[in-house]
């Protein structure tokens, strides 16, 4: 039995873990805070510190394989391992690539992928000798994750938004849509790839809010999207999942915005909706298995739960009841204990052959299932009991 090891204890590391349970492997997991979502879940815990060179070697050196449920792990302790046989999903080599926006740019310009034009900035201040750049976007090379670290710019006035650390300031684009583009890649090379995925997001906080799978897209444009996506995962030379996020315009052209090296909020709807989920097809390509049938077996779309505003402590989930009624909806609640403002708490999947019925019933899940803390959910109730006796109040004083 192979001892595989996940860097990272959130919810992917959870959703890992869920699909390792059927395959003859033991899990081991790495996180700093040993109440996680995963960590009741792997055969073996660890504390640590996934950005430390100690606490990674020291937890990979005893493993067969490793993989990453996020991108800021410390690669230099991971080129080290793989060296001395460990297996590694994503090779160093690519997490290196992926993991700072201004290299991920760079080689999407060495490799002549399409991307939107961008320039680097090594300050805040740099943004004014690019004036004609805007309006734009300007993305902090290191340590950005789920819209953290993305600011837009549109006029000179904006500019104290920016960054002031290495970045990109990436010119905007015209968007008519947002894709995602999930695909395997095993051991020898082979490659498997899911439908596309129509993302739509939160325009405040910047993260995926609901997504439908597969997108509609015209034929010509879904082989564009499947091509140049297929370009990047092959010129990053690694076994792995990877996301490809990227960018439709109007008039037919195709942007890679994103890449992500490991299973993808924008492939979460594929544990109910395709034959084999990302989770699962991970474990396939780090087992040496066959890759997985990723065919969906109905259209699908997820709603992203994240905490409301004003709302921090332990989490409540408001609503619960009435979406589990929901025929074809599966409710995937991550297990973290306190909530906060635009934390990702879980994610609702939605199956139905007809996309009206899917977009119907992701806007209602969004407006029905709500996460908030204890506290405010308490006072909420209290409001609300309250609210017919001051109605009987008003009526009586008004006779």
């Amino acid at each position: 039995m192979l001892r595989v090891g996940i860097l990272g204890g959130g919810q992917l590391g959870r959703m890992l873990l869920q699909a390792a349970a059927n395959y003859p492997v033991e899990t081991y997991v790495m996180e700093n805070d040993e109440d996680c979502p995963a960590a009741h879940l792997c055969h073996h815990f660890v504390q640590g510190d996934i950005r430390s060179f100690e606490d990674v070697y020291a937890f990979g050196k005893g493993l067969d394989a490793l993989t990453i449920e996020i991108e800021s792990v410390n690669e230099e302790a991971l080129a080290k391992l793989e060296a001395e046989g460990v297996r590694v999903y994503p090779k160093p080599s690519a997490l290196r690539t992926i993991k700072n926006k201004i290299t991920q740019k760079q080689f999407y310009t060495q490799h002549s992928i399409p991307t939107a034009e961008y320039v680097v900035t090594q300050n805040r201040a740099a943004i004014s000798d690019h004036l004609d750049m805007l309006p734009a976007v300007h993305k902090i090379g290191a340590g950005g994750y789920d819209g953290k670290g993305v600011q837009m710019i549109r006029t000179k006035d904006e500019i104290q938004k920016g960054f002031d650390a290495p970045g990109v300031l990436e010119k905007l684009v015209a968007i008519d849509k947002e894709i995602a583009q999930i695909i395997a890649v095993g051991q020898k090379g082979e490659t498997a790839i899911y439908p596309p995925v129509d993302m739509v997001f939160d325009a405040r906080l910047n993260l995926l809010d609901y997504q439908i799978s597969p997108a509609e897209l015209p034929q010509s444009l879904l082989w564009k999207v499947e091509a140049i996506s297929l370009r990047v995962v092959k010129e990053l030379k690694s076994p792995g999942i990877f996301a490809v996020e990227v960018f439709v315009t109007k008039t037919g052209d195709v942007y890679v915005n994103e890449t992500a090296p490991r299973v993808h909020n924008s492939g979460h709807h594929t544990i109910e909706a395709n034959y084999s989920s990302q989770f699962d097809m991970l474990w396939r390509v780090i087992l040496g298995y066959p890759l997985g049938n990723t065919d969906a077996i109905l259209p699908g779309a997820i709603v992203n739960l994240v905490g409301a505003e004003n709302c921090e402590g332990e989490a409540h989930y408001e609503g619960l009841d009435e979406v589990l009624q929901m025929d074809n909806v599966f409710v995937h609640i991550y297990g973290k204990k306190d909530t906060k403002a635009g934390r990702k708490m879980g994610h609702v999947t939605i199956i139905s052959r007809e996309k009206q019925d899917l977009v119907h019933k992701a806007h209602k899940i969004k407006n029905t299932l709500k996460v908030l803390s204890k506290e405010a959910a308490a006072i909420a109730a209290a409001a609300v009991k309250a609210e017919p006796v001051t109605e009987m109040r008003d009526r009586s004083i008004g006779s």
